[in-house]
């Protein structure tokens, strides 16, 4: 067993898949006119970048990322989109824009349920990630084409974990609320999940034992989770402690997120997630408190909305005009809230890097998100309403 979990989390494993899709490392001196060579594995010096076992390759003094030749070949141009746009979907700043269209569009109670099993697995996730500390996949013999989240660890994948969270949660919820075929909805889940999960290994970013370790962990919460989400959504709407909990318990672990002895992105992208989930669970509850929920009227449940040009003109609009209410009020939130805690901390406006700290940023990314979710639940709707477009 242990043999085979080293066998999946190794790189040469990743590095096939790549090439099997088009995707070759290029082994060229920097100044060398001759042709590229490609190669399945390079030879050249590696020197160690940090705790994580991330490397920048060297080869006669050009570093990782400052050569003007590429480092890698694309022969399928087809895949290579198709994974990259995959990949993008599971970036937490696109879910933070395109879970409020489910909101916005078609039933707020959805999106409920799936900003609350995104915020759950995400956190689960990113803990995982920094208590386990295993690395990224080597490269080379991997070719890696992100760099943002390279200072991370790798196991087990949020991007496999959010995927199957957020395809398997709507599919599980919307029986009850839409009309639709279960069949063809199962299949949109598993295909949509399975791109992600694969764009991952194609981007380098993951091994194999990565992305099955966020599936099945995502799979297992589901499990857990499922029996009770009835029981969560009365006591998220009904309750007179909801809000209180909602905003206390994800900044209680937003500031007690694990420590690690490198700076990574793992601690901010996760206080994001827990304040866009708290404003949003406190948005639903003002919601409903004031009588106003904006969910389908009649018999559940109800038909989809039939794709007319014009429906489709309003659902383009409203997508457009939440966007940039979202943006505005992170733009607002964030400059605001920096700017009080710079002054609170004493620190100079010009240090930039002082925003890393815990005590900014965790404050600073959690205000922020927070008034996204509070913006999205809240007033993105009631604004559609005075504008006709609800």
């Amino acid at each position: 067993m242990l043999e085979l979990l080293v066998y999946l989390h190794g790189p040469e494993l990743v590095a096939r898949f790549q090439r099997r899709c088009g995707l070759f490392l290029v082994a060229a001196a920097p100044h060398s006119a001759d042709k590229p060579r490609v190669e399945g594995k390079l030879e050249g010096s590696w020197d160690h970048q940090d705790s994580n076992s991330n490397y920048k390759y060297k080869e006669d003094g050009c570093a990782a990322g400052g050569c003007s030749r590429p480092q890698y070949e694309v022969r399928n141009w087809l895949l290579h989109f198709l994974f990259l746009f995959s990949s993008g979907l599971g970036h937490e700043v696109s879910y933070i824009t395109c879970l409020p269209c489910i909101h916005w569009n078609l039933d707020p109670f959805l999106c409920r349920r799936l900003v609350n099993m995104w915020t759950v697995v995400m956190y689960v996730g990113q803990v995982m990630k920094d208590v386990l500390k295993l690395p990224r996949p080597l490269s080379p013999p991997v070719v890696k084409l992100e760099t943002r989240v390279d200072a991370e660890y790798g196991l087990p994948s949020t991007h496999a974990m959010a995927a199957t969270a957020i395809s398997f949660t709507f599919l599980l919820s919307a029986p009850s609320r839409i009309q639709f075929q279960f069949e063809v909805g199962l299949l949109i889940a598993v295909t949509l999940s399975s791109l992600v999960c694969l764009s991952r290994l194609y981007t380098g970013m993951h091994s194999v034992l990565d992305v099955i370790s966020g599936a099945l962990i995502s799979a297992v919460l589901l499990f857990l989770t499922y029996p009770y989400w009835e029981t969560f959504d009365h006591f998220q709407l009904s309750s007179h402690i909801s809000p209180l909990v909602a905003l206390a318990l994800p900044l209680f672990l937003s500031y007690t997120y694990p420590e690690l002895d490198h700076y990574s992105p793992t601690r901010g992208d996760t206080t994001t997630i827990l304040g866009v989930g708290a404003g949003c669970s406190v948005g639903y509850w003002v919601n409903e408190q004031l009588g106003q929920t904006f969910e389908p009227q009649g018999a559940l449940p109800v038909p989809l909305p039939t794709l007319t040009t014009n429906a489709l003109a309003v659902g383009v609009t409203r997508f457009l005009l939440g966007v940039a209410a979202l943006v505005a009020t992170r733009q607002i939130v964030k400059t605001v809230s920096l700017r009080m805690l710079y002054s609170w901390y004493r620190v100079p406006k010009s240090d930039t890097s002082a925003r890393r700290r815990r005590e900014i940023e965790v404050p600073y990314k959690f205000a922020t998100y927070t008034a996204v979710g509070l913006v999205n639940s809240i007033l993105v709707n009631r604004g559609f309403i005075l504008l006709g477009l609800l």
